[in-house]
């Protein structure tokens, strides 16, 4: 993949709307032999090996401006809102390489982070892509999802319920799109990315989705294609559950995102539950165990015959 990206992380206003920025996402790998889990230093910017050097310094923690990352920001002149809300998805995401010494070859070139929110119907749809081979942070992409099936009080009392408690509620009556709508955008990212193309189908370019736990490719996105009519896309075929990948590598079970952050000793950063921000802190987690020399593999596949059934294909697996 030689050819030329263009990075959401750098992206300017696609629009001006009249909105204010509030802010407030078959194998079975040997595992006869734990691999040891060391302790990271991780600050706001920063997962690297301990260094004692009193020359590091950690850079204050800012939410993302929830607009930014829709292409829906105005305030990109405002050094206010700019000192306020941070514009950049890879900075609390940034690693040094210099330091890293247990790296393996993966056999991807990009891993696509996603985290989904909404029980009833899916709310929130974030991808961050890591490249594989370096750990960095090459794109995000983020969209709010505005349901089909419920009335618009529903929606309005869901919504208050779901993210008003972050302060983010305005700001997803002001960009939600409908989840057809986000398909197709989310389809053009990947064809910009090269990780695929409607024209061939199939599955995923040199990547692969990572998932904590199987419940947001096996489950939500099939029922959401149903409520909204959709068929099934081919990239959603198949996927990299990371507490699989935790378990085997770490021999230890690890029943969600915050026993891993605690087991590796990472301090969670944002708000839980809000899909942008489990999605970096997921993120953090998949930086550490790469770091810690994580091969990452395929865990579940749909069967080609019937995407109901999925194949789950680690031996060793969170149940």
């Amino acid at each position: 993949m030689a050819l030329p990206r263009t990075s959401l992380c750098k992206l300017i206003s696609l629009r001006s709307i009249s909105v204010s920025t509030l802010v407030p996402a078959h194998l079975s790998p040997p595992t006869s032999v734990a691999s040891p889990i060391r302790r990271l230093n991780l600050s706001a910017s920063l997962s690297t090996a301990q260094d004692p050097s009193p020359q590091k310094t950690e850079i204050r923690w800012k939410p993302m401006c929830l607009y930014y990352t829709q292409g829906k920001c105005t305030k990109m002149d405002d050094p206010i809102h700019l000192d306020r809300f941070n514009h950049d998805c890879s900075r609390d995401l940034q690693v040094n390489m210099s330091e890293l010494t247990r790296l393996r070859s993966q056999n991807l070139d990009f891993l696509l982070v996603l985290d989904l929110e909404g029980r009833v119907e899916i709310l929130e749809f974030p991808v961050l892509m890591i490249n594989a081979k370096t750990m960095d942070v090459e794109d995000l992409f983020h969209r709010f999802v505005r349901p089909t099936k419920m009335t618009e009080q529903r929606i309005n009392e869901y919504i208050e319920g779901k993210y008003g408690k972050f302060g983010v509620d305005r700001v997803w009556h002001d960009t939600a799109i409908p989840f057809k709508e986000v398909v197709q955008q989310f389809e053009a990212w990947l064809t910009q990315h090269q990780l695929w193309t409607k024209e061939v189908g199939g599955h995923l370019t040199r990547a692969a989705f990572i998932t904590c736990g199987n419940w947001d490719l096996k489950t939500k996105v099939p029922q959401q294609c149903e409520v909204s009519k959709l068929e099934l896309p081919p990239y959603f075929m198949e996927w990299i559950n990371l507490k699989d990948v935790y378990l085997n590598f770490y021999n230890r079970r690890a029943t969600g995102m915050r026993t891993m952050m605690n087991e590796l000793q990472i301090p969670l950063l944002g708000s839980h539950h809000l899909g942008i921000d489990d999605t970096k802190n997921i993120a953090r987690v998949l930086q550490h165990m790469l770091s810690d020399g994580a091969l990452m593999q395929i865990t579940a596949r749909r069967k080609p015959n019937s995407s109901a059934n999925v194949e789950f294909l680690f031996k060793n697996r969170i149940r």
